[in-house]
């Protein structure tokens, strides 16, 4: 059987809104594999965005188990093997998007030239020209594009984008898919795309869908 980067075994997430608990995300059971091309295809609050953040280990499930098996321990997992792209504008306005590029390979200490390996990684994505720039220059594309590639640059096992094309029209959107599937062609890294979009889910091997909180099939699959 191949590694299992996550399992999730019932995992769920709540917020207590008085004396009510409202479920952000059901139980819900699923596992990742080296490889796999994952589309979360769901409307605005369906949940994609929590399931995402409990994968990538920015927040903490309030019931059931959830692990990263060929990856690590839960606190140790970004930025070194989960690469995330945020659907809101995430870079930083006083850095040069080369710099924004390099901030996850600086912080993890042992990369010996954080600004060769942040232009490979801007030159994946088309962008090394404008390497320079700040972030108030570019556009909405380019932006998020050099979120992918600061998202790329360590080379992460895992890759999470909540929404990347969401903010962005058709032309955009399928450059900025076209740069994310291309910058992992040939490697193992998993890649876990929420969208609302069935444009962007199609480009996808594997869909689950979410309604409500609910993670519904065929996202349950094998759990053992």
């Amino acid at each position: 059987m191949p590694d299992i980067l996550v399992k999730g075994e019932s995992v769920a997430r709540r917020f207590r809104q008085g004396d009510v608990d409202v479920y952000a995300l059901r139980p819900a059971s699923f596992v990742i594999h080296p490889g796999d091309r994952i589309a979360l295809l769901g409307r605005s609050g369906s949940g994609k965005s929590t399931l995402l953040h409990l994968i990538a280990d920015l927040d903490e499930q309030t019931s059931g188990h959830l692990t990263w098996p060929a990856l690590g321990r839960h606190g140790t997992l970004r930025p070194k093997y989960i690469g995330i792209v945020f659907q809101a504008p995430s870079l930083i306005p006083t850095l040069s998007v080369v710099e924004n590029v390099e901030v996850p390979l600086r912080l993890t200490g042992d990369i010996s030239s954080p600004r060769t390996e942040a232009m490979k990684a801007l030159k994946a994505v088309g962008l090394a020209s404008i390497a320079d720039k700040l972030p108030d220059e570019l556009s909405g594309g380019q932006a998020q594009r050099v979120a992918l590639a600061r998202a790329i640059a360590l080379k992460p096992r895992l890759i999470l984008a909540d929404e990347p094309t969401g903010q962005l029209d058709h032309p955009t959107a399928s450059r900025t898919m076209d740069a994310l599937l291309e910058s992992i062609k040939g490697t193992d890294a998993a890649l876990v795309v929420a969208t609302h979009d069935p444009s962007v889910a199609e480009r996808m091997k594997i869909t689950w869908r979410m309604d409500h909180g609910e993670l519904q099939p065929p996202a349950m699959i094998e759990t053992t």
